[in-house]
């Protein structure tokens, strides 16, 4: 099977991931879907800046936001060797499925209302990873997302990470109505990966003793909704 390409954003990290959109957009199954079903793909690094000019060089169709001038919001995503007229990547690769038990009409909602309840914290991990890009990828993300979430973004502050928390105890509620470790109980679902790839966001921008407090919250339960996820996302 030909590698699958996934573009990804360059930052100053070791190992540069950082994006939550990578991790978890299932239209296309970016990089945890990708390794849960063992579909082999290769990375290949972009700035924020200059998404949109990849992603036209390979004829694929803008599936982010737009900003004020009509620009689409770059959504990293894999390729195929022709993606205007491949399938897409779920209906090639229907095993080990993330929508188990007819579920994707209820995880499909499910998604909005997620975003809707990170919205309001999302202050200071924009802050964080705007210092994380080059100057100007760093100076691009500031335009495009300070159009949803106005300046000043602020870091340090207890009302800063208030509203991530507050979302983070609605979420632990989802997971409480199950008896098992997953959103739907028993079965591990594209659920579990939504939350799992916002989880690895603030891991990777945030500073450790701002990790550590997102660690301990809910009894440390998103260390290891996280930790759950890369290990189901890295087994055979």
């Amino acid at each position: 099977m030909q590698p699958l390409v996934l573009y990804d954003i360059l930052s100053e990290l070791p190992g540069n991931n950082w994006s939550p959109n990578p991790a978890k957009t299932s239209l296309l199954l970016p990089r945890f879907v990708l390794r849960y079903k063992n579909i082999p793909f290769v990375t290949l690094w972009v700035e924020y800046a200059e998404f949109s000019i990849a992603m036209k060089s390979i004829g694929a169709t803008p599936i982010g936001r737009k900003d004020r001038q009509g620009a689409a919001t770059p959504t990293p995503e894999p390729s195929s060797p022709t993606p205007s007229k491949s399938p897409p990547t779920s209906k090639r690769h229907p095993e080990k499925p993330i929508f188990p038990n007819n579920s994707e009409p209820f995880i499909r909602e499910l998604n909005p209302t997620f975003a809707t309840l990170l919205l309001p914290a999302f202050k200071p991990l924009f802050a964080r990873t705007a210092e994380l890009l080059s100057p100007a990828s760093g100076k691009f993300f500031t335009e495009a997302r300070s159009v949803y979430v106005p300046l000043p973004w602020g870091v340090g502050h207890d009302e800063d990470w208030d509203p991530l928390e507050k979302m983070y105890n609605t979420v632990y509620e989802w997971y409480q109505k199950t008896d098992g470790k997953w959103i739907m109980g028993d079965a591990f679902s594209y659920a579990d990966i939504t939350v799992a790839s916002s989880l690895l966001w603030y891991k990777r921008v945030v500073k450790e003793d701002e990790w550590a407090r997102i660690s301990s919250w809910n009894g440390g339960k998103w260390a290891q909704v996280l930790a759950d996820v890369e290990q189901e996302c890295t087994s055979t």
